[in-house]
């Protein structure tokens, strides 16, 4: 079943994986530091598979996203699906990058949809009032070389037919 139709649940399943990560309960101390799971494998399934994940599928998890965290609905939907598009636009390049200039991109990319989602929420009155609401952009930036690892050995693993 290896490389044929198994991302058809493989993808899926790599998204399940990260909503999960992105909405299991933290420490106290931790939760501010929680890194953006679903927005880096949103970026490296764009990035990788730039015809089969783009902006329909950002705005889709960013609906799922606001749903499973009862946020404003369609504030993480525009910030996706804006990553989403970028990323497609930028594959090429970034994809040559070493994985250390990938993760200042990838930094660049999710403080652009922390910076939609600050202004939707300064718009409402519901704006944070301390820096803390950029520490996930610090671990994202950070975990990003590992993700792209683990994400891309699934690609190679069970996604062939798509590549």
């Amino acid at each position: 079943m290896s490389g044929s139709r198994a991302w058809i649940w493989v993808v899926p399943l790599t998204f399940i994986i990260a909503l999960a990560l992105t909405v299991a309960p933290l420490p106290e101390w931790a939760a501010p530091w929680r890194p953006e799971w679903l927005a880096m494998t949103l970026i490296y399934w764009s990035m990788a598979l730039p015809r089969h994940f783009g902006v329909g599928v950002g705005w889709g998890l960013g609906l799922l996203l606001d749903v499973a965290t009862g946020a404003l609905l369609g504030q993480h939907a525009l910030g996706f699906a804006l990553i989403a598009y970028l990323s497609i636009r930028l594959h090429q390049r970034v994809r040559v990058f070493p994985l250390w200039q990938q993760a200042l991109t990838v930094g660049g990319l999710l403080a652009l949809h922390l910076l939609v989602v600050l202004w939707i929420s300064g718009m409402t009155g519901r704006a944070p009032g301390t820096w803390l609401y950029w520490a996930p952009l610090v671990s994202s930036m950070i975990l990003w070389p590992w993700v792209f690892v683990l994400l891309r050995d699934v690609r190679r693993r069970w996604c062939l037919a798509l590549s």
